[in-house]
């Protein structure tokens, strides 16, 4: 009798290891493929400390997102989900003279990442420069208005 209680408790001991072994396991997963974010390619200018200096710096870019964060501005000149699309507007801007940085970044507006999905298709099947800029002005108002103005 003192045997079946120690290998029960013994029983009940693994099996609360391996449910909390299996279960921790579990949340990792869940994080990962139930989440919402989806990873964008922000295409950056550069970053400023000034109001003055980012005018000086940026006023023949166009289209641009500025986004002031502790005292810094942020200069956005493409969003994009796309890595083709993402080298193709980044080629736009170093051609004429500037270093465009990509950053990747979580979204998690699904509106957002929905619309930036279907810009993405309009900017593969183009590739002249005027229209890409306009559809690329239309992503960046969105992502002011939809996630930085909701935020």
């Amino acid at each position: 009798m003192k045997r079946l209680i120690i290998i029960m408790i013994a029983a009940i001991i693994l099996g609360g290891i391996s449910g909390k072994i299996l279960f921790s396991k579990y949340q990792d997963i869940d994080k990962y493929i139930f989440s919402s974010e989806k990873k964008v390619y922000f295409l950056e200018e550069g970053v400023y400390s000034s109001k003055k200096s980012l005018e000086n710096n940026t006023k023949d870019i166009t289209p641009k997102l500025v986004v002031k964060d502790n005292d810094k501005y942020y200069v956005y000149v493409g969003i994009t989900k796309n890595i083709d699309n993402a080298n193709k507007i980044k080629k736009i801007y170093t051609d004429k003279g500037y270093s465009i940085y990509q950053k990747e970044k979580n979204i998690t507006d699904s509106e957002f990442l929905s619309n930036v999905e279907q810009f993405d298709i309009l900017i593969e099947s183009t590739k002249k420069e005027r229209d890409i800029s306009t559809i690329q002005e239309v992503v960046l108002a969105n992502y002011e208005e939809m996630v930085i103005n909701q935020g």
